[in-house]
C-alpha cells in the first residue's frame, strides 16, 4: 500500500531513467525519481552519444524504439545550446547499408561513403547526419525538464523495490547495472568503456569502427567541450580506474584516423560500464503487495540512441 505523494517512482538518474521520469510527467502524473549518484555523475554522462544502435538486443524492438527516440532528438537539435543535442555529419565504417533495420530509412543522408571519403585501411562505410548529445549538458535539461512538469528529484539509495512502493503504487526500475543486485538479474553484466577526452584541433564530424566481438573500438565524437575518442568494450570488467596503457593506444588508433590528434592536449579520462544484457528487459509485474513494478533496464551501449522509444512503452506499461 502506498503512503506517498507520488503516482509513480522512477529509481535510477542516468538517461533512461530521466527520459521515463519526464515522458510520465508530461503527461500529467505525479513523478518521484531516485537516483542515487547526481545525475551527471552517472553512467551516461560518458557516453559518446551518438544516435546508433549498438550492443543491445532484440532487434527486432530496437529499431521502433530508435526511431521514435530519433524523431524527439530532432526536435531537441533544434535548441541544441539548452538540449546538447546537434545533429552532426560522419562516417561508420564496416556496416553495409542493407544490415540495418527499417528504422534506417529515417536517419538523414544516410548513404554508402565513396572510396575517398574512406580512411586508408577501410574498404565500407556510410555517411549519415545523426543526433550527438553532449550528455552532460542533455542530462541536466532533462533534470530541469521534469521539474519543470512538477517532478522531484531526490538523492536515494535503495536495497530492494518494496521502500519505493510504499510511496507510489507504480515503481520504474532504470537502474542499468544495478538491476543486478536489486531485482536480482543476473543476467545483467557490465561492458567496460573507457574513453580520452582531448582539445579539440578542428575535428566537426563524427567516426566509429566497432568491429563487433572486439575489445577495442574506435571512435571520434567532437563534443562542445572537447573531442571524445574511444574506445574499449571489455565485457564483465568492473574496473572503474583509467588504464594508461589503454589510453594512449586510443588516442593513437584515433590518430591514425584523424592525424591532427596525435598532439592534442590531454583534458580527461573517463571511464563507464555500459549496464548489458542478451535483451531489453521492458515489462511489467507485480509486487507482492500489489503495486505494480515496470522494468526498463539492459540497454547497454544504446540507452541514449533508444531512452525515449523506451522510455513511451515503460509510460504505457506503468499507466495500464
Amino acid at each position: 500500500m502506498s503512503g506517498g505523494n507520488n503516482d509513480v517512482i522512477v529509481v535510477g538518474g542516468g538517461v533512461i531513467g530521466l527520459t521515463t521520469a519526464v515522458t510520465l510527467a508530461e503527461s500529467g502524473h505525479r513523478v518521484g525519481l531516485w537516483t542515487r549518484d547526481p545525475v551527471t555523475r552517472t553512467t551516461s554522462a560518458v557516453a559518446g552519444a551518438l544516435v546508433w544502435p549498438y550492443r543491445i538486443e532484440p532487434a527486432e524492438r530496437v529499431g521502433g524504439w530508435l526511431e521514435r527516440s530519433l524523431g524527439r532528438y530532432e526536435q531537441l537539435a533544434l535548441n541544441s545550446a539548452e538540449t546538447g543535442v546537434r545533429g552532426v555529419a560522419g562516417l561508420m565504417t564496416d556496416t553495409p547499408l542493407d544490415s540495418l533495420g527499417s528504422w534506417a530509412s529515417r536517419v538523414r543522408g544516410l548513404r554508402e561513403a565513396r572510396a575517398d571519403e574512406l580512411p586508408d585501411g577501410f574498404g565500407q562505410g556510410l555517411r549519415a547526419t545523426v543526433p550527438l548529445v553532449d550528455m552532460p549538458v542533455h542530462l541536466r535539461y532533462l533534470e530541469e525538464r521534469l521539474r519543470a512538469a512538477g517532478g522531484t528529484v531526490e538523492r536515494r539509495t535503495v536495497v530492494g523495490f518494496e521502500e519505493p512502493s510504499r510511496e507510489a503504487p507504480v515503481v520504474v526500475d532504470c537502474t542499468g547495472l544495478g538491476a543486478r543486485e536489486l531485482v536480482p538479474d543476473a543476467s545483467v553484466y557490465p561492458v567496460r568503456g573507457q574513453v580520452v577526452i582531448v582539445e579539440n584541433p578542428g575535428i566537426d564530424e563524427w567516426f566509429v569502427s566497432a568491429i563487433p566481438g572486439s575489445t577495442d573500438t574506435t571512435y571520434v565524437m567532437p563534443q562542445p567541450y572537447g573531442v571524445l575518442l574511444g574506445g574499449t568494450a571489455a565485457d564483465h570488467s568492473w574496473d572503474p580506474r583509467p588504464d594508461p596503457a589503454m589510453a594512449r593506444a586510443i588516442v593513437e588508433r584515433c590518430a591514425r584516423i584523424r592525424p591532427a590528434l596525435a598532439g592534442a592536449r590531454v583534458v580527461e579520462h573517463r571511464v563507464g560500464l555500459r549496464p548489458a544484457r542478451p535483451r531489453v528487459r521492458l515489462e511489467a509485474v507485480r509486487l507482492p503487495g500489489g503495486g505494480r513494478l515496470v522494468h526498463n533496464y539492459g540497454h547497454g551501449g544504446a540507452g541514449v540512441t533508444v531512452a525515449w522509444g523506451c522510455a513511451e512503452e515503460a509510460a504505457r506499461l506503468a499507466t495500464a
